[in-house]
């Protein structure tokens, strides 16, 4: 299919089964089973949970050092639509699968940023359900035997052979991986993080401009974090979007954190959740304060995000500050709309602490999923 033809056909496709959150928790019902609290069992809660309306396998980090570091993230999307799973055509688009991949580098002082989309069964898109395997075309995110994860990206801009290799156990967020996103046990989801992998990298910049048409390969070591997160409806009724973070702590530890928001931006839900190198629980909020630091306008949805933020955790006050301002993911070829997905710092009485990933949604409209 040409191109123009296809991304057009996507956005429809998304589109078609997007609904604004406030009617999400009521429609999910009717169509996809809620989480319910039970105990996560590995190695098949690597895998995919078709049965859910939505699902997603996170991976950030930083690579390289000062002043030559530079952020990445790689992310599969899975999608149950709202087609029966009887329909025997293997053309009906019941499981969809979308991938987004970036690289921060300030020195260019934007996103390179590639994704792709496909329908389960057709076109190369894949996933297991006894483990993570996802093949979408020619991306691929597995985890090996030895507890080892490998990525291939091949973009238009850019290639990224990644490993990522965990120092320790999966971290089960809220109670026993059944994370709360609100008031009621209806609004959750089922999530665990991998935080401090090693991570090597090999990648090559593709210079796509008409002058020159070098490439240039170069290997990186750094700090990687992966979330995987799955649920039926995820945002509470009056919510826009979320503001998340997920820090790699200098002292080995790690540190989540995320908040519900409105559209005046007041906090509906939130947590807290700091971790020892171990992955041990040391702190654990429900009631930390974000304030944003300036603002940074983008030039193409238009939308204000936060430059930065203090965050206030009990008799802590932390700092985010980001690698680069321009970390905004151009998604509406995708999964649909703008999100903010950032390299950013975290420093305590200005010694820096950490790396991490900061994500920043509903800014440019509410999200939809």
């Amino acid at each position: 299919m040409h191109h123009s033809r296809r991304r057009h056909f996507i956005q429809a496709l998304v589109m078609s089964y997007a609904l604004p959150i406030s009617q999400w928790a009521h429609s999910a019902s009717v169509y996809y089973p809620p989480v319910r609290a039970r105990a996560l069992v590995f190695p098949r809660d690597y895998g995919a949970h078709p049965e859910f309306r939505t699902e997603w396998w996170y991976l950030t980090g930083w690579l390289g050092s000062d002043p030559d570091a530079m952020g990445f993230q790689v992310t599969f999307f899975r999608s149950r639509t709202q087609h029966s799973s009887d329909n025997p055509s293997r053309f009906a688009p019941t499981q969809l699968l979308f991938a987004h991949a970036a690289l921060a580098i300030p020195a260019e002082g934007k996103l390179r940023h590639a994704e792709a989309a496909g329908r389960v069964g057709t076109a190369g898109a894949a996933f297991s359900t006894t483990d993570t395997q996802l093949r979408l075309a020619n991306w691929t995110m597995e985890r090996t035997e030895n507890d080892h994860y490998q990525f291939y990206i091949p973009a238009d801009t850019f290639t990224l052979h990644l490993e990522a290799i965990p120092s320790q156990l999966p971290i089960l967020r809220g109670n026993q991986g059944f994370s709360a996103k609100g008031p009621s046990t209806e609004l959750a989801s089922h999530y665990y993080s991998r935080p401090q992998l090693n991570v090597t990298a090999q990648i090559e910049i593709k210079d796509t401009s008409s002058r020159s048409k070098k490439n240039s390969a170069m290997k990186y070591s750094g700090v990687g974090w992966l979330d995987h997160e799955w649920s039926s409806s995820l945002l509470m009724p009056g919510a826009v979007g979320w503001d998340w973070i997920g820090i790699n702590l200098l002292d080995g530890g790690s540190i989540m954190a995320f908040r519900i928001r409105d559209e005046t931006g007041k906090t509906l839900f939130s947590e807290w959740d700091r971790r020892d190198p171990k992955g041990r629980a040391l702190e654990r909020y429900t009631n930390a304060v974000w304030e944003a630091i300036g603002q940074w306008r983008s030039p193409r949805s238009l939308a204000n995000y936060p430059a930065g933020f203090l965050i206030r955790a009990g008799n802590q006050e932390f700092r985010l500050q980001t690698l680069m301002q321009n970390q905004e993911v151009d998604a509406r070829a995708s999964t649909g709309g703008f999100y903010y997905e950032g390299a950013v710092e975290m420093s305590r009485n200005k010694v820096i602490i950490g790396r991490g990933y900061l994500e920043l949604t509903g800014y440019s409209q509410a999200v939809k999923l």
